[in-house]
């Protein structure tokens, strides 16, 4: 089913993987590009004035050419770059994880199209076992009668 596939952890490593592999070889052949992205997970430093910032769709178009491409990097699994905004050309660093680009353009043309739907945000709920994890499951085991039949004696 395509929805269990595109709400999948390993789908999604891979097209993140993707997205960062196409964009280092369109910095290589100094090629500039679009990214159609999420703007709910992009990050500005500093942050933009609200007049700037709720002009952006939940889906934004950024192109990154000129200077912006010139200050464009990879840093810990997200595309910063440098752009100016609104008719001050107020600048901003730019932080977009790569999972939330959706689509990378070249000339009017989706180059990657981002078909994940994982929930990153899940990740932060799962918590780890606790120490007295392992305590609790031989509590639990130890409970059941059945179960002395395989305690060494």
């Amino acid at each position: 089913m395509l929805e269990n596939l595109i709400e999948d952890r390993d789908f999604a490593k891979i097209m993140q993987k993707n997205i960062e592999n196409l964009i280092i070889l369109l910095f290589e052949k100094d090629q500039n590009f679009g990214i159609l992205c999420k703007i709910e997970h992009i990050t500005f430093e500093p942050a933009l004035p609200k007049e700037i910032s709720a002009e952006f769709r939940p889906m934004t178009l950024f192109f990154l050419a000129g200077y912006t491409f010139d200050t464009a990097t990879i840093v810990e699994e997200k595309l910063v770059f440098e752009a100016g905004f609104g008719s001050d050309n107020f600048g901003s660093i730019v932080s977009v994880p790569l999972w939330s680009i959706m689509q990378i353009i070249v000339d009017e043309t989706p180059l990657l199209i981002n078909l994940s739907n994982y929930k990153n945000e899940s990740i932060k709920h799962i918590k780890k076992a606790d120490d007295g994890g392992v305590e609790n499951s031989m509590a639990s085991f130890l409970s059941n009668p059945e179960n002395s039949k395989f305690l060494k004696k």
